[in-house]
């Protein structure tokens, strides 16, 4: 038998399989765009901007309807109320996560972000835990970050006021403040293994909103063994990886039991008290993913937010001088900003909201999947089905936000000038899977943003009418475009 008699046959029980899987769901899931065999509605989509895909394909479909990724069908929730109905009214039903290939292939399933069952509700319980243990939300942890603001304070003031790319800088501040958490120290700027692990994060952010992996992750058996940018973002991790076993081996040597000094500490001695129990799920390959995930998240989301939110500054000075009034009204020159300001400076709270809806840092939220057969509105929806959930329909609704295309701390205000609360604030997603480190990521935004406007005059390199603030790639996570600055001490 030839090679194309195999490929035709191959070929043939692929679509066979494909056009059996639709027949099989047909009457259940929500209706979409029509599929085509193996490659679903991929020639359909966008793939440089999902995002923007299901925007469009709402506006025929409504907020509750069906893509296939590949031969997997995918349903897409769009708008708040659909979403607010899956991530909280029906949380427990839709807590699974969904398989997202690119970070599968290296986290086979432990840690928090991408766990399910057992692992996941246990490794997020505990995790939590130490992360309250270790002042997550109180002041111990927001005296740490006051500290790390003066760091970066002074290490921007050697930029002596010239052009720089701050992107470096901006991740090495929010790091360092995990670090403190998970290792116990933190780096020195310009420690070479501090920027190699920033480097690594910073590659992975953007070559994870490409394109290639929107391919890849629709077609992962298929693409796995050919050349590409995945393959980059595999070595990445399995570097940061080497890293972290290095530095738990440490914990190793001088672990004491009586007296946990941090996160691994911690993870350490509750694998010792579960070393008798086969199904444990405190084991040292789940230690290593959950300090991977604690660490990326904890270091990428905010820097990459730190970096868009000082661009949009840049673009809109006269928000820019409003902040700056306020902090000097408040804060003064002489004192680190603390979080008992927060209450009192109503304005700059609402530009940090602002800048967190306006960026829609994870457009399509990371993905979801039901826990079991769950009826949804009038669709039966699968155990395992890849639920979608569009935070960009809530966080741009023009209902809520009006104007949502435009970078307005207004969104955030009422008639008086206070501080307005709403629903419709989901940066960190909401529900079960919510941002285990979303108290973390509020205080370091705050803290860091006022110390840097605290200190410094923000100035563009050009007109700030030429800035553009469209994301350079916006796939997973949406990537802040290039931008050089100068900080000008005030």
């Amino acid at each position: 038998m030839d090679l194309f008699v195999v490929l035709v046959i191959c070929l043939s029980i692929l679509i066979f399989l494909f056009l059996w899987n639709q027949r099989h769901a047909k009457g259940k899931l929500p209706p979409g765009p029509t599929p085509l065999p193996i490659i679903g509605n991929i020639l359909q989509i966008n793939i440089k901007n999902v995002s923007k895909s299901i925007i469009k394909l709402a506006e025929d479909y409504g907020p509750v309807f069906t893509l296939y990724f590949g031969m997997k069908p995918t349903v897409v929730l769009h708008g708040y109320e659909a979403v607010k109905q899956i991530l909280i009214d029906q949380s427990e039903e839709f807590s699974g996560r969904g398989s997202l290939p690119v970070a599968d292939n290296i986290n086979k399933g432990l840690g928090i972000v991408f766990s399910n069952g057992e692992t996941w509700k246990q490794t997020r319980r505990f995790s939590l835990m130490v992360l309250r243990n270790m002042g997550m939300g109180k002041r111990t942890i927001e005296h740490r970050i006051q500290e790390e603001a003066l760091c970066l304070v002074e290490a921007l003031k050697k930029t002596n006021g010239l052009p720089c790319d701050p992107t470096l800088l901006l991740s090495c501040a929010p790091c360092n403040v995990i670090c403190s958490i998970i290792f116990r120290n933190r780096f020195e700027y310009s420690d070479e293994k501090l920027l190699t692990l920033i480097k690594y994060f910073n590659e992975n952010a953007v070559i994870a909103s490409t394109p290639w992996i929107e391919l890849f992750n629709a077609f992962p058996s298929l693409l796995r063994y050919f050349p590409g940018s995945h393959n980059t973002i595999f070595k990445n991790m399995t570097e940061q990886r080497k890293f972290i076993l290095e530095k738990i081996k440490k914990h190793q040597e001088s672990l004491d039991l009586n007296n946990p000094q941090d996160f691994i500490d911690y993870f350490l001695i509750k694998m010792e008290k579960e070393k008798h129990n086969k199904h444990s799920e405190f084991t040292m390959d789940n230690l290593i993913t959950t300090v991977w995930d604690v660490f990326s998240a904890g270091t990428e989301t905010t820097s990459l937010t730190l970096r868009y939110g000082l661009l949009l500054l840049l673009k809109h000075p006269e928000v820019t001088a409003k902040v700056q009034e306020e902090i000097d009204r408040v804060v003064g020159r002489n004192r680190s900003p603390c979080m008992q300001d927060r209450s009192r400076m109503p304005y700059t709270d609402a530009v940090v909201h602002e800048i967190q809806r306006y960026i829609d840092l994870v457009p399509s939220n990371l993905p979801h999947a039901t826990t079991r057969d769950v009826k949804f509105r009038e669709y039966l929806i699968p155990k395992g089905t890849v639920i979608l959930t569009s935070l960009t329909s809530v966080l741009h609704d023009g209902k809520e936000f009006p104007n949502p295309g435009q970078f307005d701390p207004g969104h955030f205000l009422d008639e008086s000038g206070n501080f307005k609360k709403t629903d419709h604030f989901m940066a960190f997603s909401a529900g079960k899977r919510v941002c285990v480190g979303e108290g973390l990521a509020r205080m370091e935004l705050f803290l860091l943003l006022v110390s840097i406007l605290q200190h410094f005059t923000l100035k563009p390199v050009v007109d700030p009418k030429h800035l553009d603030t469209a994301p350079s790639f916006k796939g997973i996570v949406s990537i802040p475009p290039f931008c050089e600055m100068c900080f000008i001490p005030v």
